[in-house]
């Protein structure tokens, strides 16, 4: 962080001079630089962050929830053509606010919140300005979260804060100072994080936020001292164009699908489409990768994308023809046609089954997303935009997206709730109580209360070898989770189903739901069910095709 220089390429990784310590600021231009580093250092690290889940389940997804609001960030500065530190500290805090995922990414956007509003109207910052940035953020952060959780990026970032505001005290103290100190304090935190949160350090882990966080000011101070960041792959940006033919200028299209095979590179992927056009998503794992990008030809695309696997919701758009039809009918605009109902509703469900139980109870918009495709604020708030109703209920059904659906909440000027649900048996169950005639509060309570009656159980694979709540649990296991908590192990679904039930007294019920999941053959599902049904005969046992991906089973228990 050094006075301006000569102009450079917004990726390069040269080496700023040396200055007095005391005397350096930070420019507009150098905060471009060097958060394109801490992106980039971020990024190479990103399969390590989602390594570090709990449980061993195969949706860790903090690394890459903390990487595309990273990428949100970047983009929006990449519009802001002034070189002023504030101002490009208030497109970071927005464009990381808007493509928030996860609540790693939430808290994120809000620690750049915090550091925008130290920051703001400041053409350029010393290290005095540094420190009561990163005090500003940790305390914006905390203030963003309802019930702040010590041993997490939370407390990494409070801890880095106190320790850069000390060294920016001492007489001289330069920017390198304060944010070296903030650095080493991060790491020493995210080290004592399993102290603060035993089920870390059971699980022989640190928090997988407060490692995205250190890896950001890594990344900072690496760039600098000048160090290349050539281990890590150059972030895409909007600003970088493609160049087209004259055949092919123009809006092009919107191509999504997503990707199920054995043994997906994701960043591979990413490598390989990079080329091929702009505004790329790629996220997943090795069975699993939703594919969004903008392109000239959609054919070339998709058939890269079958040679990968078996491509489902393939969904292709002509942005040009879209854009076209738009501009020809905004003048007479009609006005929005009326809803059939009061309220409105907005879920997020994986799988193309249980997004259709979702529709035939009465969903307004359906939000493709769950675990490793958590969606964005900006996502969530267009789904409630697009909907005509002025009242809308947002359901997550992910304990990962609450804080996001909550973010979308304040951007909107409607009247939306957010039904914290966990779990997709638990955003049914809020949907069943769902009471069309009556106001939005009261629906809000009954939904919140049937919620809470459903018990979830999931089923899936352990993709590592892990001691988690009293339990060894080897690679390649079938392991059971109830409500989010990992409770049981064994050999093969039916017995790890059936071990979970058996806890929760499921012949006390009365309705026990199966959703098989994508990698499930139906032969397979009936007889998981005919299992269960021949323990549970009083029970009700109904088979859906959930089509979810992941978890081989969603068993919910009322």
């Amino acid at each position: 962080m050094i006075p301006d220089q000569p102009s450079s390429d917004v990726n390069s990784d040269a080496q700023p001079p040396r200055q007095a310590q005391g005397s350096r600021r930070c420019s507009g231009r150098e905060l471009r630089l060097a958060f394109q580093a801490s992106a980039r250092w971020l990024e190479a690290h990103t399969e390590l962050v989602n390594s570090l889940n709990v449980y061993p389940v195969p949706d860790g997804d903090t690394g890459t929830n903390m990487h595309l609001t990273v990428r949100a960030a970047l983009e929006e500065m990449s519009r802001v053509e002034c070189d002023k530190a504030g101002a490009l500290c208030q497109a970071l805090a927005h464009g990381a606010l808007m493509g928030a995922r996860g609540n790693s990414g939430v808290i994120l956007s809000q620690i750049l919140r915090g550091i925008a509003r130290a920051l703001d109207k400041k053409d350029s910052f010393g290290a005095l300005d540094l420190a009561e940035a990163l005090s500003e953020g940790a305390t914006t952060a905390y203030k963003g979260v309802l019930r702040p959780v010590e041993g997490t990026m939370l407390t990494v970032i409070r801890e880095a804060a106190v320790a850069g505001a000390r060294a920016a005290a001492q007489d001289q103290a330069g920017l390198e100072t304060v944010l070296k100190s903030a650095t080493d304090e991060a790491e020493r935190s995210l080290a004592r994080t399993p102290s603060l949160l035993p089920v870390l350090k059971e699980a022989g882990v640190v928090d997988a936020g407060g490692q995205g966080l250190v890896f950001l000011l890594q990344g900072v101070l690496r760039y600098v001292h000048g160090e290349a960041a050539s281990e890590a792959t150059v972030v895409q940006t909007t600003h970088q164009a493609i160049v087209h033919s004259p055949a092919e200028q123009g809006y092009g299209y919107d191509i999504q699908f997503i990707v199920i095979g054995e043994k997906l590179d994701v960043v591979a992927i990413r490598e390989a489409l990079s080329p091929m056009g702009d505004s790329l998503l790629v996220v997943g794992d090795e069975q699993t990768v939703k594919v969004h990008i903008h392109a000239p030809r959609p054919g070339t695309i998709l058939d890269y994308g079958c040679t990968l696997g078996v491509l489902q919701d393939v969904v292709v758009e002509n942005m040009q023809v879209q854009h076209e039809a738009f501009v020809a009918k905004q003048a007479q605009r009609p006005p929005a046609a009326e809803p059939a109902t009061k309220i409105g509703i907005v879920a997020v469900v994986p799988g193309q089954g249980l997004q259709r139980v979702f529709e035939s109870l009465g969903v307004s918009s359906v939000v493709s997303g769950g675990q490793t495709m958590n969606p964005s604020t900006e996502e969530l708030l267009s789904a409630v935009e697009r909907l005509a109703h002025e009242q809308v209920i947002i359901l997550p059904n992910n304990s990962n997206v609450i804080l996001t659906a909550r973010q979308a909440v304040g951007l909107t000027t409607k009247q939306v709730a957010v039904v914290p649900t966990k779990t997709i048996p638990q955003g049914i169950s809020a949907l069943l109580a769902m009471n069309y005639q009556a106001e939005l509060d009261a629906n809000v309570a009954a939904m919140e209360e049937a919620a809470g009656a459903v018990q979830t159980i999931e089923i899936t694979t352990a993709v590592r070898s892990v001691r988690v709540n009293g339990m060894e649990v080897a690679q390649g296991q079938t392991i059971g989770l109830l409500s989010g908590e990992l409770v049981a192990v064994g050999s093969d679904c039916l017995q790890v189903a059936m071990e979970v039930l058996e806890r929760i007294h499921a012949e006390r019920t009365e309705i026990i739901t199966v959703y098989y999941g994508a990698d499930t053959e139906r032969p397979e599902a009936d007889a998981f069910a005919e299992g269960i049904k021949a323990r549970f005969a009083a029970q009700d046992i109904e088979l859906i095709d959930g089509g979810q991906p992941h978890y081989r089973y969603i068993l919910s228990v009322e």
